[in-house]
């Protein structure tokens, strides 16, 4: 329906099946929405919200891989007047809304042309063919999956299973891959660590399928868990760098036969110009840290509806992501944080990236997010959420073991040993959610909104 949907000229805009009421109908609402397709079993939430906003409802159904979609509506459809339609690569295409870190979502709108050359970049930088073989872990209603995942292999003329479940599951993941002769996926690390978990904890490992790459993408990898992904898997792991307002890819770590690649770094930028700017808009030499900026015909022309947000988002010529990082002498990028993710702890600004890869290199370690807490003293002070993999450890021990291998002021006032912690519908973590969530569990006194 995604394709039928672009390919007659029409916006898509996917959303998550497991919103509430409220929340289909602020997204129905955002994007003006003229129709809601639904699969046939029905999606009560949804249906509520589109007949608030009088949105006519459609559900689709496959019976199975030889017969036609059917519709609920059976609308008088002419197939010959469709195929005299002629694409335009300024069509707005895509809708999406970006997953609102420090503020309520913004709506991205996305063209033809955008995902046209983020999808070519994609099938360029991986070298991906007709021989390929992919099992999308991710869903479809977010631009990894739908566009690294989906659309690179159509593109590509490869071949894409989407697991029967409609979800990930670790169970038959591998299952998968080996039926299907898969030769690449893409995820985000938490899948990534569940993956590894289960293997780790499986004495009778299945016979793996030969795998050409695996890709991680939408979260930093802590270098320990990329050791440990190869080591297990017995393929390189390119971390990449995106997001939805570059139709997903701006950077990543090149196949081997094409350079290295760097644990610790997101890559080089693929089909598109990338700078480091500081706040009067210059560009700064290698290894000086300054906001990620980019320019190409993957790139939005602009947020609906927010003219705020596009002033901020457009200056000097370019985009700006709100990542802070710097560009090493070979080209590499290198992520040190979200410039609202930064924490200033008196005056010393700390990259939690930096203190999750350390907390993730401790071998009982499977999980760790590092946030910044008011603070009175320092304006604001770290914390951390850890998830163990097993065994004892306590507070104090992962303390000590921070105050091993981080400068003194980066070493976590307060840790939080947890068996989970919140993650948005994609499997992120944002750390503001992270830190409103631990914090509520401290004190029963009125806890901060974080960018609100």
């Amino acid at each position: 329906m995604f394709l039928a949907v672009i390919r007659c000229r029409a916006t898509a805009a996917p959303l998550n099946s497991a919103y509430t009421a409220e929340e289909f109908e602020f997204y129905l609402s955002d994007s003006e929405s003229k129709l809601l397709l639904i699969p046939a079993e029905g999606i009560k939430p949804a249906e509520a919200a589109a007949s608030k906003l009088n949105i006519p409802l459609v559900s689709a159904a496959l019976q199975d891989e030889n017969s036609k979609i059917t519709l609920s509506s059976n609308p008088e459809s002419n197939i010959d007047s469709v195929k005299q339609l002629v694409n335009d690569p300024a069509d707005v295409s895509l809708f999406l809304h970006t997953s609102g870190t420090t503020s309520r979502p913004k709506g991205v709108a996305l063209t033809q042309l955008n995902l046209g050359t983020s999808v070519l970049n994609i099938k360029s930088v991986y070298e991906l063919t007709e021989s390929d073989s992919t099992v999308i872990v991710l869903p479809l209603f977010h631009v990894h999956g739908l566009l690294a995942g989906l659309l690179s292999s159509l593109v590509s003329g490869a071949a894409v299973t989407l697991p029967a479940a409609g979800r990930f599951s670790a169970s038959t993941f591998w299952t998968d891959m080996i039926k299907y002769k898969a030769t690449w996926y893409t995820a985000v690390p938490t899948i990534h660590q569940i993956i590894l978990d289960r293997h780790e904890s499986n004495p009778e490992r299945p016979r793996y399928p030969k795998l050409r790459f695996i890709r991680s993408c939408s979260a930093s990898l802590a270098p320990s868990i990329l050791e440990r992904l190869e080591a297990a898997f017995d393929a390189p792991v390119l971390e990449a760098y995106a997001m939805t307002e570059a139709s997903h890819l701006m950077t990543s770590n090149p196949l081997l036969n094409n350079g290295p690649h760097k644990a610790g770094s997101v890559g080089k930028p693929v089909g598109q110009d990338m700078a480091i700017l500081n706040e009067q808009g210059e560009i700064q030499p290698p290894y000086s840290n300054g906001e990620v900026c980019i320019r190409g015909l993957n790139v939005t022309k602009g947020y609906k509806n927010n003219p705020e947000a596009n002033k901020s988002a457009f200056q000097f010529g370019w985009f700006h992501t709100g990542d802070v990082g710097f560009f090493d002498s070979d080209g590499y990028l290198h992520l040190v944080g979200r410039i609202k993710e930064l924490i200033n702890r008196g005056g010393e600004k700390i990259s939690p990236i930096e203190v999750d890869a350390v907390l993730l290199a401790h071998p009982a370690v499977t999980q760790a997010v590092a946030f910044g807490v008011p603070d009175e003293k320092y304006g604001e002070e770290i914390n951390c959420a850890v998830i163990l993999r097993g065994g004892s450890l306590d507070e104090e021990e992962i303390k000590k073991y921070c105050k091993r291998n981080l400068a003194s002021f980066k070493v976590p006032k307060k840790v939080f040993i947890t068996d989970s912690v919140p993650k948005t519908a994609t499997g992120k973590i944002q750390r503001r959610i992270v830190a409103e969530h631990f914090l509520a569990k401290t004190s029963a006194a009125k806890v901060p909104k974080f960018g609100a």
